[in-house]
């Protein structure tokens, strides 16, 4: 009993040292008038492919930046700056998920007072990320349709505390042998509330409600921190 007690304490003293430092992010990025997008899923659901398909579609449109998480290489910060979009990529080494205080050191290099929407995408995993507040506004949880219908069953958390959730790779249902009703069926039972889009970043099917929604997002976030601001 002693040793899961000391192991809850542990717990608790990381995760209330993490949402002081999320604290302190989140009243920047507000006020900067500024979008920050946790964008999360499991190994292999296609986040990248998803965010240069976000890019391409809003280009020219509003002032992008990626932080890139993984544990080791820096891949996708190649890919994001392929599409000239500044990218900063963290390695985690054997951490399997960002930290709001790996989020505030990698702000020193960008020019975020220049921006109107930060994406950070996390580290591919299902569980520690939903734990890790960033100071993020808006979490997307990508669920792959090769993943399994069962899948937001399986992991509640992440998709419980997702604003979005973008159910990706539907050209790949019927040779995946996945039923896409049974998979956005158990996204709503576990998160009711949450805001649902069903796409393809492969063949661009669905992309477009999801990012004229995104573009709504930016517009939004613009305007309520002015209005913030104004009546502070």
């Amino acid at each position: 009993m002693q040793g899961n007690a000391q192991r809850v304490s542990v717990q608790t003293n990381i995760l209330s040292a993490n949402q002081q430092v999320a604290l302190g992010n989140r009243e920047l990025f507000e006020s900067l008038r500024l979008l920050v997008m946790n964008l999360m899923s499991a190994p292999g659901a296609g986040k990248t492919t998803l965010l240069e398909a976000t890019i391409q579609a809003i280009e020219g449109q509003y002032r992008v930046a990626v932080i890139e998480g993984d544990l080791q290489t820096d891949l996708d910060a190649q890919r994001i700056r392929a599409l000239d979009v500044p990218s900063h990529q963290i390695t985690t080494g054997t951490v399997c998920h960002l930290d709001a205080r790996m989020i505030y050191r990698a702000l020193e290099v960008f020019p975020i007072k220049e921006l109107d929407l930060l994406v950070i995408e996390n580290v591919g995993n299902l569980i520690c990320p939903a734990s890790f507040d960033l100071g993020e506004s808006l979490r997307v949880v990508v669920c792959s349709v090769a993943e399994g219908a069962e899948k937001p069953r399986k992991y509640p958390v992440m998709f419980h505390r997702a604003d979005v959730v973008l159910v990706n790779k539907i050209d790949l249902a019927e040779a995946s042998g996945v039923n896409l009703e049974e998979l956005m069926a158990n996204v709503r039972d576990v998160n009711p509330t949450a805001t649902l889009f069903a796409l393809s970043a492969r063949t661009g099917e669905g992309m477009k409600a999801w990012t004229e929604w995104l573009r709504q997002a930016v517009g939004r976030q613009r305007i309520e921190d002015s209005e913030m601001l104004v009546r502070s």
